[in-house]
This record gives C-alpha cells, structure tokens and sequence, in this order.
C-alpha cells in the first residue's frame, strides 16, 4: 500500500529545493506551519525517546511530493488533495481573467508573505516576523495573517492565484419569471434585428397580461442576455450566415511555393460606367473579365463583354494563352458562364449542369489545365477580388469616366448620374491603361511582391518557370465559330463584318461554303477557314483597303500580285516537267493503230449506163451509211440523168 506520512527525515532526505537542506531547519518550520494544520501532522508511537512527528504529503510543495513518490512510492493526490487541485486550477483560470489593478494587489500580498517566511527561517518568532513585515510594507499585520490563511497548506508556487482580492464574479443573476425570458429572448432573436428595449417592452405588457413574475429591470436581463447568448449565436440569428461566419478567422493560404502562371484565378465583376454601344440606343453597364496569376497578382488577361458568357471567357483564356502559356490549374467562379461544358466539359468536379460521358470535353480539359471551384456566394475564397476591387476604383471613378459613373450602389448615385456614356472603343482604351497601370504600381505589399510591382514579382518568377504554350492549332480551340459564309468566285476571298481575307489556299474553294473562326474583339487578325467536314483549310489574313490616288499601297498590292504570279508559275513548271515539243516526238514515235476493215453499206445508189452503151440502171455499193436526206438527194440525180439520156437518144 502506498504511504501518505513521512518524518522529518525522509522528506529532507528526497532533497526538495523549496525546503531546508537541514532536519534541524525543517523541525522549525514545521513546528510554525505544518503542525498547526488539523489532521496532517501527527506524533508516531512506539518511537524512544521524543515521538518524532510525521506529516502528510498533502501539506508539501510539489516537488517534494512528486520526489516523494519517485523515492518511496507515495501518493502525491488523495482525497481531498483533489479538490485543493481543482481549487488551484479554478484560482489560476481566475487570475488569467482578473485586471492589472487586482493582480498588482494579489502581488503585494504575496510579497508580505515571503517576506514571513524568510524572517522565521532566520530565526525570528512568526508574531514579530509579521510585524516586522507589515510595518516594512506598510499593511496592516490582520492582513498578513488572513493571506497566509489563505495560502495555507497550498505549494508556494499557487499563492499568487489565491491572494486575488476577495470579489468573485458570481453566474448568478436576478430571478425572473422562465416564461418571460424565453419570450424575450424569441423576440430579439429574430432577423428583423429589433431593438432589445423594444422588445422587454413587448414582453412586460404580456407579463402583465398573463401574470409573470417576477420580471426584473431591463438593464438587469441586457446583463443576463450578455453572459448567456453567445455573440455568435446572436449574429448568427440577427446578421445572417455569412456575417456570422465573419466571426470566425478566415483561412490564410500563401502563395510562396508557387510560380508564375502555374496557377491562375478568374471571375468577372460588372462596372459602375455607362457605356455606348454602336447598336444600341441605350447605354449599358459592361462585364470585365479577369485572369489574375497567383503567384503575382499580375492581370495577364481580361476582355469586356455585355454580360459574363462563355464566349468571353474563352476568349480571355485565350489570350492568357497566347502571351503567357498554359496553366496548370485555374481557380473558377461557380457561374453558369464559367461552369458551361464548353469551358470546363469533361471536369468531373463540376457543380454546375449534370455531367455526362458523352459531353463535349471544354477548352480547359483539351488544354490540360486542372480547374478548381471556389465556393459560391463566398468572396473570401476568391484571391481576385482583392484586384477587383482596386481596378473597380481606378477605372469607374477616373475622370475619364465622369459623367458615366453609376455608383456602386442605387443609393451611391453621384450628382451628375446619366448625364454621359463613354463610346465601348474609348472604354476599352481606358480600361488597358488601367490594367497596365495596375500591374506596373510599385509598392505593392503581399507576400511574393514585397514592395516590388506585380509585373517585376511576374517576371522574375516567369523567367525561371516551366510554361506550357500552344500550338497553332490549338487556337482554334477558343476562337469563335462563326456561321457558315460562302467564298467569293474567282480569288475565293472571304468577306466578313466589312472586312476582307484571303490566302492562297482559297483558290481551291471559291463559290463554296465554308466555315471560319475569328475573334470578334480583333478582326484584324487572321482568321481560320474550315470545310465542312470542319477540316482546317488555311489561316487567312486581312486585306486592307487601299486609298484611290495612294500609288505605295498601288505599288505594294503589284509586288505581291507579282511575287503570287512567281510563286504560280514556278507551281507550274514543277508540274509541268514535259514541254510541246517533246510530247510530240514522244506521241510521233507511237504507231498508228490500224485502220478498221469497211462495213457492207446499208443504202445502194443508182449508176447510170452499162456494158454496150445500153442504158440502164445500175445500183453501186455507197460507203458507210446513208441517211434518208442524202438518199433523196442521190435519188432525184439519179432520175435527172436518166431522163437527159433518154432525150438524147430521142
């Protein structure tokens, strides 16, 4: 069975450093402190000479104990050692919550103390040592005592806890009918957010209707409803989800192991600006859509668009394509422009639209790159709302835009609402200005730039990355598909929104139809001519129109007529490898074929004259074949010559 007493000296023995090193030292101390202590100090019998006394563990610092259980096997917590534990605990929790006022009183209290303490060890009886002390410390010696009554029996490494000032915040609060509480309580925990006067209010005049009592002050439930409903709880039920999750510490994901354009975020956000467009009468608010690389923050794609589309998009992706690479992932809005199977078919994480074997694979999936969904209606998962919110600000409000602005808000609508609208070619001027200037602002704070700009924290990461580009085929994969268009006979030239193209694969296919993709924010660009087994013919470039008296681009149009006509002649005597001459005397050298044998005629014809001189009528073998008009006509001569020899005769 384990041991709880102990003599004087077997706990000097265990060597504890917050007791004396000496029995003598020990004996004194304990015969001031630890023998007052009912219970835990008692004389051993059957001892000669002076019974020597014994003390419990419970009455020994810490240390001591634990020292005494490692040596002898003791029990460091019984009982009611438990329960002071839990004691000290409840006291420390209470200090960590107390002011800097009550914690400097409980440290003057524990100052007295071991100020005691350390006159007694040097000999001094404890009345005079807490006299000494107190007027040291200027306290009175009834304060001394009561702090050292409460520290009684407790390791001095928990007497500071137990000597916070005797106020204890108390759970308890003014009775008030259950009733009428939980009335309350419904009423103000509603979205409507009402006032919580107003509703003590409305609970007292039903109180007093239904007899409640008792019902306290308002002031004293505004307490009790602080202490009992959690601040979460009660935004929660009057804010909504979302600001209730705003108490709650968003996720901080960094961007350090990253490199430039391994992954990218998208989403697009509608302008505050009216903006004119050539087909329509009334203004209209353009959608920007966005690629952002995150490493950088750096914008490397945007376009504008009349509302977010899956034409836009890829497009956009597009162009990041084009000048940056390919991705390895993409972060993408859950939006119905973002989600379509033309974009992302064949993701088989798509939250949008049901997904199927047989669907088209999108843009995304054909070019390799790993798509990633934010979570919908939740900003805080979107990096490029940040930049959003800063080329909101730099575009709508510039003063290029004045007069345009909307506000961002119905109630936010500026003095001067409506009174212009900004051209969409103005616009898209404007709006590269400021993504160029966005990426080039210096100073930027986030963790991969440090001061630099977007494009310097780009750059460097860009010229030491790994990119994927494209080829050139696979450009057709995000240009647009326009309707079939038929080409012009002769050159086979194609004609599209005022615009000419042509190469010279185009001879082959004039008068047909044929199907082209292009971009429709640059038609200048060439375009991609497809048949209609949707085999790719060639890239057609743009022909440009010429002024009438402008003799450069005369002289320009010539050469390149001249260097086609070249390139044709030289096609044709490739393929002409025989000249006239020499297929003459290739064909001369041949032998005839020879000539086919005479057939019987069908039609006899009529000679005139026999042997004797005797006329007659002689029918003579006619070659080949007659017909009824010859016949008629060799007839009616026959008969002429016939009737002149008959009149001769006569």
């Amino acid at each position: 069975m384990r041991r709880e007493w102990f003599s004087a000296e077997e706990i000097v023995a265990a060597g504890s450093p917050e007791l004396s090193s000496s029995i003598s030292s020990f004996n004194r101390f304990a015969a001031a402190h630890l023998r007052r202590v009912a219970g835990k100090a008692r004389k051993r019998t059957g001892a000669r000479g002076a019974p020597p006394w014994e003390y419990h563990i419970s009455l020994l610092p810490h240390a001591a104990q634990m020292r005494l259980t490692l040596t002898n096997g003791a029990v460091a917590v019984t009982g009611k050692a438990s329960a002071k534990s839990r004691r000290i605990e409840a006291a420390w929790k209470a200090y960590q919550k107390a002011t800097a006022k009550a914690k400097a009183k409980a440290e003057r209290a524990l100052d007295a103390i071991q100020l005691v303490a350390r006159l007694e060890a040097a000999g001094l009886n404890v009345d005079v040592a807490v006299r000494k002390a107190a007027a040291e410390l200027r306290v009175s010696p009834a304060s001394i005592y009561r702090w050292r009554d409460l520290v009684k029996g407790v390791a001095a490494q928990h007497h500071l806890p137990l000597l916070l000032p005797g106020y204890k915040p108390t759970s308890k609060f003014t009775e008030c009918h259950p009733e009428a509480w939980e009335v309350l309580v419904s009423d103000w925990l509603r979205p409507e957010r009402p006032s919580f006067a107003a509703c003590y209010r409305r609970m007292k005049n039903t109180a007093e209707a239904n007899g409640w009592e008792p019902i306290p002050l308002v002031s004293a439930l505004r307490r009790r409803r602080k202490r009992q409903i959690d601040p979460a709880v009660a935004e929660l039920a009057r804010g909504g989800k979302d600001k209730a999750k705003r108490l709650y510490p968003a996720q901080r994901r960094t961007r350090a192991m990253l490199d430039a354009m391994e992954a990218v975020n998208m989403d697009g956000h509608r302008l505050d600006v009216f903006v004119a467009l050539p087909d329509t009468k009334k203004p209209v608010r353009m959608h920007l859509i966005v690629l952002q690389d995150l490493y950088s923050g750096k914008v490397v794609g945007w376009r504008l668009a009349e509302s977010e589309n899956r034409v836009a998009v890829r497009l956009t992706i597009g162009d990041m394509v084009e000048n940056f690479g390919i991705p390895d992932r993409i972060v993408l809005d859950n939006g119905r422009a973002f989600a379509s199977k033309w974009i992302s078919g064949g993701t088989p994480n798509r939250y949008r639209f049901k997904v199927r074997d047989e669907d088209p694979r999108g843009l995304l999936t054909s070019l390799g790159v790993e798509v990633h969904w934010t979570k919908p209606y939740s900003g805080q998962s979107k990096p490029i709302e940040r930049a959003f919110r800063d080329l909101a600000e730099e575009i709508a409000k510039h003063p290029f835009c004045a007069g345009a602005y909307v506000g961002n808000t119905p109630l936010a609508k500026p003095e001067n609402y409506g009174s212009r609208a900004v051209p969409v070619e103005d616009f898209r001027a404007h709006v590269a200005r400021m993504v160029a200037e966005h990426n080039a602002r210096p100073g930027r704070d986030t963790e991969t730039a440090k001061g630099r700009s977007f494009d310097e924290t780009f750059g460097e990461s860009f010229a030491r990355a790994i990119v994927r580009w494209p080829t050139r085929a696979q450009k057709s994969l995000w240009l647009l598909a326009a309707e079939r268009v038929s080409a012009q006979r002769g050159s086979g030239e194609i004609h599209l929104f005022g615009n000419r193209y042509w190469a010279p694969a185009m001879n082959g296919h004039a008068g047909r139809k044929v199907t082209v993709r292009f971009d429709p924010d640059h038609l200048h660009r060439p375009i991609g001519v497809y048949a209609a087994d949707d085999r790719l013919i060639c890239e057609a470039e743009c022909i440009a129109d010429s002024g009438f008296f402008d003799a450069e681009a005369a002289q320009e149009h010539g050469r390149n007529r001249a260097a086609w006509e070249r390139a044709q002649r030289e096609q044709l005597r490739l393929h002409r490898k025989l000249s006239a001459d020499e297929l003459a005397a290739l064909y001369g050298s041949t032998p005839s074929p020879a000539a086919p044998a005479a057939a019987h005629p069908k039609v006899k014809r009529l000679a005139v004259g026999g042997p004797a001189g005797a006329a007659g009528l002689q029918v003579e073998d006619a070659p080949g074949t007659m017909d009824e008009e010859n016949f008629e006509e060799s007839f009616s001569r026959g008969l002429r010559l016939i009737a002149g020899e008959r009149s001769g005769e006569l």
